[in-house]
Order: structure tokens, then sequence, then C-alpha cells
């Protein structure tokens, strides 16, 4: 019978998740996500393969669930810190900062290479996760034109625009010492796309 983490079944299963997803995220940075293997992140976490099998069938399923619970956590984070500021330049800001470097740290393929590397109906499992995360920019775009902080445009272009930029993994692929540079970088970018007027100028349109 195998050994129980935890002081109950629930409690158990939620620790090798963690312990799985913990080496996975390692996994995903350094070697990516062809080079993932089950058996490789059972040995690394310290679970054994019936166990690691009982929990995923096979990399899609686990990299979905790992998905899942990243984007989760990473949704909370990303609305507490939007909320925490005032002023919808700082706010978009802030979200483009968040994003580009949530970007730098994942090392999953993007877009189309992503799709090719899982099934069709896992990819749009995954994919989804993207929903919420783009609700909340046409959000924020949306207040920063109420406010007259850029001028009223199509959000139906715009947010799509807007996420291929926070999307580009080129633009953090840089070395360690470089990255707060880049990302400050894309973000002016942004910034000066969607048409960012100096504070205190009105809207005049």
């Amino acid at each position: 019978m195998p050994k129980i983490i935890g002081s109950s079944l629930h409690e158990h299963r939620e620790q090798v998740r963690t312990r799985v997803f913990e080496v996975l995220r390692t996994q995903l940075y350094e070697r990516g996500f062809d080079a993932v293997t089950l058996t490789g992140v059972a040995a690394q976490a310290g679970v054994g393969r019936t166990a690691m099998y009982n929990h995923f069938p096979d990399k899609e399923h686990l990299l979905v669930a790992f998905v899942e619970h990243e984007a989760a956590r990473y949704v909370e984070r990303l609305r507490d810190a939007v909320a925490a500021v005032a002023d919808p330049v700082e706010k978009l800001a802030t979200f483009g900062r968040l994003q580009l470097r949530a970007l730098a740290e994942y090392h999953l393929p993007p877009g189309s290479a992503l799709a090719s590397a899982l099934a069709p109906s896992t990819y749009r499992r995954v994919a989804a996760h993207g929903d919420p995360i783009a609700g909340q920019l046409r959000e924020l775009l949306a207040e920063g034109i109420e406010a007259g902080r850029w001028p009223p445009q199509d959000l139906d272009v715009v947010v799509p625009m807007v996420t291929a930029a926070l999307s580009t993994r080129q633009a953090v692929e840089v070395p360690p010492e470089r990255l707060d540079d880049a990302i400050g970088a894309a973000v002016e970018f942004v910034l000066r796309a969607v048409g960012v007027k100096p504070a205190g100028t009105a809207d005049l349109g």
C-alpha cells in the first residue's frame, strides 16, 4: 500500500500535486515541454510511478492540471496587484509587467508551437485559461478610455494586439541582468501603442 503523505487522503493528494508541479515548473523552464516525461518528473518529485499515473495518465493531462493550478493563482495575484493602484496608466503598466515576468518564468511553447505539441482538445483547455486575463485587460483599457488617459479605440482589435505584444517571448529572452530593462521597454511600448496621455491631459475627443 502506498505511503500516505499528510494527515488525510485529500492532504496527500494536494501534497503530491504540489511536489509534482514544483518539479514540472523547473523542468519546463530548464528543458521545455517536449523533454518532460512523467517518469522523470515522478523520480525528481519523489513520487512513485503508480501514484503519478493515478494522478496524471499522461503528460498532456499533467500540463493541463499544472496550467489550471498556475492560472488560478496567477489571476488572483494579477487582480490584487492591479487593484492596489488607482491610476489607469499604472494599472496597465502593472498588468504588463506581471504578464511579461510570468512569460519569462515559464518555458511553455508559445502559440502555434504549443498547439502542435498537444492534442486539439488539450490545447483548447490550456488556451481557455487566457480568457479571464484578456477580460481583465479589456476592463483596464475601457477604464483608461473613460478616464481620458488614452483615446477611444476598438477594444475588439486592441485587446488581442496588446495581448500579442505581452506574449512575445523574444522580448524577455535576454540575459537575467537585462530582464528588468527589457520588461520596462516592452511596457513603455504598450503604453505608447494605446496612446497614453500625460497625467492631467483631458480627453478632447
